[in-house]
């Protein structure tokens, strides 16, 4: 096949031995093929900002954010010092969803990009939010574990899939309440290849990080329909929401807030009353940024749809690449930190065929994750 497409676009000569325009065509779709491929992530960017809502109305009939109950530190049955922000001043937090029995995935972080704590000259620090265990052993393991490493933070709720919502309004709550000053907080799933210099990197070029207003940033899901089957675990009915779509939101897999983006969801959050069955936890941060007046940014580094095969130079790119396992994680993170950054033309050659191939994989069946 590719010897018949160079076939095509081999030069070629009428009777008069005048040249065709076959040749021009053939070196125009090259370079068109080039350009998109070094422009990816910018072709997605726009698509995907073409077809999001354009403004957001605050929800009619939610409670003012002075109703909010504060958060308390007695809501939480573990956690580090309420202090820890106020003494290191982080400019980024990064909130790690994770179960109690992830203790690999946890110490993967850790020895990976969760042990970093100054990145582009910046402080950054990295917590574990989780539920309540319902095997006492895990329990246990889990109170050695905060004593030892003091990163975890426990709510006063069972930790199961269903009530991941409730461990998202937690972790709001707590980084609302103990890290106010806080420029951004990140939420990471624990599955989640997280680089907090790619994001610190795309913060500063795009715009000056201290005039930012709101900023949710991510992986923009658009027009996602309410899944209505009572067998799947997504299932939503229409008691609990009626309207036919959600609005546009960033995937749970990792998203930012800016500081006025967290106190406006956080507060709303806080003061909607949550319907039952819970909405998925992503779809419900959707719905607390929608009330707060706040739009979705999408971000093309942010993974969230078919799986990125693995490529030095687009890891290095890329802000987060979800469903990596504990020991991909570390084998990854140290072949992306064992050189130096990657030229600009590497980069974005690298980015452009993790994309390509990524699409390809997910339109041949091959395994994705939202």
């Amino acid at each position: 096949m590719l010897g018949r497409g160079l076939w095509v676009c081999k030069p070629r000569f009428g009777k008069r031995g005048i040249r065709t325009g076959l040749p021009v065509l053939c070196a125009v779709s090259a370079t068109a093929v080039l350009l998109a491929l070094l422009f990816t992530d910018f072709i997605e960017l726009w698509v995907t900002s073409m077809r999001m809502n354009a403004a957001v109305e605050p929800q009619v009939g939610i409670f003012p954010p002075q109703s909010a109950v504060p958060t308390r530190p007695e809501e939480f049955l573990l956690m580090p010092s309420p202090l820890v922000c106020q003494r290191a001043k982080p400019y980024l937090i990064t909130m790690v969803i994770s179960a109690p029995a992830n203790q690999r995935a946890r110490q993967a972080i850790r020895d990976t990009w969760g042990g970093e704590v100054q990145v582009r000259g910046l402080r950054v620090m990295t917590f574990f939010m989780v539920g309540v265990a319902s095997d006492p052993g895990l329990t246990k393991l889990l109170i050695e574990e905060a004593r030892e490493r003091g990163d975890l933070i426990q709510g006063r709720f069972l930790d199961s899939y269903s009530n991941l919502t409730l461990k998202t309004l937690s972790m709001l709550s707590w980084g609302r309440r103990f890290c106010p000053q806080v420029h951004f907080m990140a939420k990471v799933d624990d599955d989640v290849l997280f680089n907090p210099g790619a994001l610190l990197h795309f913060l500063n070029k795009s715009r000056n990080p201290y005039e930012r207003g709101d900023l949710y940033l991510g992986r923009v899901h658009l027009r996602v329909a309410p899944d209505r089957d009572p067998d799947s675990k997504h299932y939503l009915p229409s008691g609990a929401y009626a309207p036919s779509v959600f609005p546009d939101y960033c995937s749970g897999t990792a998203y930012v807030l800016s500081r006025s983006a967290l106190l406006k969801i956080s507060l709303a959050a806080s003061a909607s009353p949550l319907s039952t069955p819970l909405p998925p936890e992503d779809v419900f941060v959707g719905l607390c940024a929608r009330a707060a007046g706040v739009l979705p940014s999408h971000c093309p580094l942010f993974s969230g749809g078919p799986v990125m095969p693995f490529g030095r130079c687009c890891y290095q790119a890329m802000v987060s690449i979800h469903n990596i396992p504990p020991k991909k994680m570390l084998q990854y993170w140290a072949d992306i930190q064992s050189s130096q950054p990657c030229a600009w033309l590497s980069a974005r050659a690298s980015l452009g065929l993790c994309k390509i191939r990524a699409m390809l994989g997910y339109a041949l069946g091959l395994k994705s994750t939202l």
